[in-house]
This record gives structure tokens, C-alpha cells and sequence, in this order.
């Protein structure tokens, strides 16, 4: 749009904004009369029920109090005459203060002693029933206050008073309650037509709205959405010509990209025929193979390497993929002797039917080739290491074997075999006639086969003992610590924390079991302590065991050399056990605080 358009859109709305408010705030203005009155009316509807209730309530009170003096008039028994007169006067009180609230107001009563001059008038006539009445209720109070005992024929001028006056009243009060109840209808006439002209009022100022303000509003509207159609049209055009503008640049991009990469990899490069001849052969590849063009036929395969073994594979690389394309590393070596590697790229070009050349473009990778190998050589020379170190763990475990059979051979006949031969001898040499000596030589025999049972605990105390097969690992370590704290005299405690009783896998059981074994005999010969706690806790999925000592500790920084098979060899078979089971052993140590080995296996 121009600028004089522009301008007058901008008034127009101007003006229409305008007229919108002043429409607006009619409508408040008729919202918020039409409150007022109609909370007024409510306000004067409430007043007048309550009114028109009291009022006929006086006629209500008025046919009591006449019969009230009635029964007070006819009985002469003094104690129903003084209930009666308290009932009069109760009935009498709440009677005149109705009578003065509906004349003067009564705030308690939510009276506002607003009247017509037509209702005033009316209570002036009812004022001479009202009186009488009253004067005679009060009278009649009077005489009983001041005898109760008093004859029924000095009460009945009173009742008689009470009576004569009671359908005046009733009559003048139906006047009255009428009166309210007319002038009621008339404000809610009066409310009605005021309510007619408000809606009026509002159908007006609507229908004034829709015809100078909405419908001029919606025609603007529609022009303002028109307009906006037709600009979104516009940039829906502009935005695909800009998506064409843009792929036609991501093109360029990619296009120059290629070319980039092309000339990154062109820093040695050649062109060659499938059989190998040299067609091209760029200056870096001259310099770096010392090629020249006098070097007239040369294969390519020759200039890469002196080797013919070599040259004969670069040449079936050509024949084989002179087509296809080939990507790979290549070990080539320059006329120097140098030993190169290089990362090629073949890239076929068809010149004609069944003809093609071959674009030869490298990379020399040989400083990361290199570093490859001598990674690989290292891990090479880490996988002996380790098997040299497992040979050695596994020279010692048979090693050990050996020693704990030949201990046990040496313990069995060293100590129970010569047992049991002088069992053997004493039982031969029992003389049953003397049965003195007989008796004596059996008990030395109960001596000597406790020696022997002693003996075949100690012998077979290492191997794998019964309770672990038959109970598991808690009983088993308990009867470990109970048996090495009576051989050895030292004081080893076991806690299991958190009660745990459940069974494990038999191959986990056994490795618990000697890990901890192997624990605690380091603790005994080595670290010179003399108390060993072992604890067990677990949670949901950990079995927790730590032996703790109070010995002498060692340096955990400077273990003793496994690789050659001296010393430290009790750890390094924790180590595997642990590693075995898929657990995990910490170790701490120090001279003041002792040793402590703690073992974490999934449950």
C-alpha cells in the first residue's frame, strides 16, 4: 500500500476504534444502571416482605392476646391465672413493639419505617382499636399483679374491651397488609418497565453497533485479511525461489567441497592406464618416488616399489579394478630404500566403450602407520608378559599343590602313621588277665587315639572341609576361625553383621573361602597380630567380607615382584580368585592401623 492509503486505513481505524469505545461504554453505563435499580428493587422487595410478614403477624398477635384474656378471664385457679398473665404480657409487649416498628422502624427487625402517606393513614384509624386494646391487656395486667386471687366479675370489663375492639383491628390491619401488598405490585410494575426500556435501550445500542461499528469493522477486517493473503502468496513465492536459490548454492557447495577434497588428495596423484603405463604423474609423486619424465618405461608399479612381489600386486590391483574403483593401503619404497605406506584412491574415468584410465590419488600415512604397528607390537609384547605371568601363577599353584600333598604325606606318616602303629602294639600287648594293667593301657590308649584324631584335623585342616559342601560359606569360615584361633592360641572373631545365610554358587563358596583363608594365614606369619576380625554384611546384590588385623602392616605402594615368581604370590592368587568370581578386592595397610582386605562379590 502508498502512503495516502496508509493513511486513511490508519484514520479509519482511528474512528472506528473510537466509536467502538463510546459503544462499549453505553453498554457499561446501561450494564451498571440497570444494576443499581434492579439491587434497589431487590433491596425495597426484601424490606416490603418483611414488612408485609409483621404486619400480618399484628393479626396473628391480635386474635392471641384476645384469647389469651379470654382464658385468663375464666379461670379462677390462681396458678394457671399467673402462666396465663405472663403469656398476656409477653404476648402484649411483642404485639406493641411490631405495632410502633411498622410506624417508626425497627433495625432488629429489619424494619425501615418508610411508609405511603395512604398506609399512615391507615394506621391513624387503626390507632383507636389499638389503644383500646392495649390500655385494657395492661389493665387487666395490672389488677392480677396486684391480686391474683381477684373475682372473674372485675375482669370482665377489660375482656370485655379486648373482645368489642378485636374485628375492628383485624379489619383496619387486613387494610393495611393490603395496602403493602398493593404498593409491592406496583414497584415490581414499575421495575418491569424499567427493565423493558434497558433491554430497548440495549437491542437499540447493539443493533446501532452492528450497523456503524461491527459490520464496518468485519469489511476492514476482511480487506486487512485479503491484503494478508495475498502477501502471504508473496512470500510463499519468494520463500520457494529462495529454497531454489538455496539448493542451487548447497550444490555449489558440495561441488566445490569435492573439489576441495579432490585437490587436498591431488597432493600426490598420477594418471595410468589399466596395464599400469603412466599417462601423468604430479610433482609431488615426481619428488617424492625421484621420477622424472625421462624415465621412459616405467610402470607405475615400478616406481612404487622395488620389490617384485609388491610390483606384481599393485599390477593386479589395476587390472582387477580398473572398473570398480579400489580404496586402500598400499607399501611402497623409494629408489633411497625408504620405506613408505600410502593411502590410495583408484578412481576409474571411461574415456570410451571398454576403455578407461585410471586417477591415482595417495596420501602418505606412513607416521601413522608406524605408530599402528608399534601399538600392535606393544600389545603383542603386553599379551606374553601376561601369559609369562600366568604361566608363573600357574607353576606356583601346581607348586603349591605339591607341597600341600607332600605336607600332608609327611604329617600322615610322620604323625599318624607311627600313632597308629603303637596303637596297633598296645592293643596287641593288652593282657586281659590282668585287668588292672589292662584298664591302666586302655586309658593311655584313649590318650593316644585323641592324639591321632588331633593329628587327622591338623593333617586335612587345609583342604576344603565339609561345612562349606553342606552349610556354606558362613559355617565354614566360622569353623575356620574356631579351629586356627585353637591351633594357633590367637584370638580370631567372626561377625556376620547382617545375618546373611543364603547359598552361593559352589565354585564363588570355595573362592570366598580361600581368599579369606589366605588372608587370614598372612595374618598369622606374617604380620605378627593377635587379634583378626572378619566381618560379613551384605545388601540386596553385594556379599561383603573384611578381615582386619592389628599386625604390623606393609607398604602397599611397593608390592614384591610377582614376574619372575619371588614373594607376593598369596596376593596375586586373591587377586585372581577375586577376579574369577567378578569381585572386587581393596586392599589398606600401614604399620599403626594394621591390615585390612576387603571383599566386594555380586550376590
Amino acid at each position: 500500500m502508498n502512503g495516502n492509503s496508509s493513511s486513511l486505513d490508519s484514520s479509519t481505524f482511528n474512528r472506528l476504534r473510537r466509536l467502538y469505545i463510546i459503544a462499549l461504554s453505553a453498554i457499561a453505563f446501561s450494564i451498571i444502571v440497570s444494576q443499581f435499580i434492579i439491587r434497589n428493587f431487590l433491596k425495597d422487595q426484601q424490606d416490603d416482605s418483611t414488612v408485609i410478614n409483621v404486619a400480618g403477624r399484628q393479626r396473628m398477635l391480635s386474635q392471641k392476646l384476645s384469647k389469651e384474656v379470654l382464658l385468663l378471664t375464666n379461670t379462677s385457679i390462681v396458678s394457671e391465672r399467673k402462666a396465663l398473665k405472663d403469656t398476656l404480657k409477653s404476648t402484649l409487649q411483642l404485639w406493641q413493639t411490631s405495632h410502633k416498628a411498622l410506624l417508626e422502624g425497627d433495625a432488629s427487625l429489619n424494619l425501615s419505617g418508610r411508609n405511603s402517606s395512604a398506609v399512615l393513614l391507615k394506621f391513624s384509624d387503626l390507632e383507636q382499636p389499638y389503644t383500646v386494646i392495649s390500655e385494657a391487656a395492661k389493665s387487666l395486667i395490672g389488677v392480677l399483679d396486684s391480686n391474683p386471687e381477684v373475682s372473674k366479675e372485675k375482669l370482665l370489663p377489660y375482656m370485655n374491651k379486648v373482645i368489642a375492639n378485636e374485628q375492628q383491628f383485624l379489619i383496619k390491619m387486613d387494610d393495611i397488609v393490603n395496602q403493602y401488598d398493593f404498593e409491592t405490585n406496583q414497584k415490581v410494575k414499575l421495575l418491569q418497565h424499567w427493565e423493558l426500556a434497558l433491554t430497548v435501550f440495549t437491542l437499540i445500542l447493539l443493533l446501532a453497533e452492528f450497523f456503524f461499528i461491527f459490520k464496518p469493522t468485519a469489511r476492514m477486517v476482511m480487506q486487512i485479511i485479503n491484503k494478508l493473503m495475498v502477501s502471504e502468496q508473496k512470500a510463499i513465492n519468494t520463500a520457494h525461489e529462495a529454497d531454489r536459490l538455496r539448493e542451487e548454492n548447497e550444490k555449489s557447495v558440495k561441488e566445490l567441497r569435492v573439489l576441495s577434497q579432490a585437490m587436498d588428495k591431488t597432493l600426490l596423484f598420477a594418471r595410468v592406464t589399466s596395464e599400469g603405463h603412466i599417462l601423468h604423474i604430479g610433482s609431488k609423486f615426481s619428488r617424492l618416488f625421484n621420477f622424472s619424465n625421462s624415465s621412459n618405461g616405467q610402470t607405475f608399479s615400478e616406481i612404487l616399489s622395488q620389490d617384485k612381489k609388491q610390483q606384481e600386486y599393485l599390477e593386479h590391483l589395476l587390472k582387477a579394478y580398473h572398473k570398480s574403483g579400489w580404496q586402500g593401503e598400499i607399501k611402497a619404497e623409494t629408489k633411497a630404500g625408504n620405506m613408505l605406506w600410502l593411502e590410495m584412491y583408484m578412481v576409474p574415468v571411461q574415456l570410451k566403450q571398454e576403455q578407461f584410465e585410471l586417477i591415482i590419488i595417495a596420501s602418505d600415512i606412513t607416521d601413522k602407520k608406524q605408530a599402528q604397528l608399534e601399538v600392535e607390537t606393544l600389545t603383542r609384547e603386553s599379551y606374553e608378559e601376561r601369559m609369562n605371568q600366568q604361566k608363573i601363577i600357574s607353576s606356583k599353584i601346581i607348586e603349591n599343590q605339591e607341597k600341600e600333598q607332600n605336607r600332608i604325606a609327611k604329617d600322615i606318616h610322620d604323625g599318624i602313621g607311627q600313632m597308629l602303629t603303637g596303637l596297633k602294639y598296645n592293643l596287641e600287648s593288652i593282657n586281659l588277665d590282668n585287668i588292672e594293667k589292662a584298664s591302666k593301657k586302655v586309658e593311655d590308649l584313649k590318650g593316644l587315639a585323641a592324639s591321632i584324631i588331633q593329628g587327622v584335623r591338623a593333617a586335612t585342616f587345609n583342604l576344603t572341609p565339609p561345612e562349606l559342601s553342606d552349610y556354606g560359606i558362613v559355617p565354614a569360615l566360622t569353623k575356620l576361625t574356631q579351629e586356627l584361633s585353637k591351633l594357633t592360641g590367637k584370638k580370631i572373631v567372626l561377625h556376620n553383621t547382617s545375618n546373611f545365610n543364603k547359598r552361593l554358587d559352589n565354585l564363588v563358596e570355595i573362592n570366598i573361602y580361600r581368599i579369606t583363608q589366605e588372608a587370614i594365614n598372612n595374618a598369622i606369619k606374617y604380620a605378627d597380630s593377635t587379634y583378626i576380625l572378619i566381618t560379613i554384611s551384605h545388601s540386596e546384590h553385594i556379599l561383603s567380607v573384611v578381615i582386619d588385623d592389628d599386625g604390623k602392616g606393609f607398604d602397599v605402594n611397593q608390592p614384591k615382584n610377582v614376574r619372575t615368581g619371588d614373594g607376593g604370590m598369596g596376593m596375586t592368587f586373591m587377586k585372581e580368585r577375586i577376579n574369577y568370581i567378578n569381585g572386587r578386592l581393596f586392599l589398606s595397610s600401614s604399620p599403626e592401623t594394621g591390615t585390612r582386605i576387603t571383599l566386594n562379590i555380586p550376590i
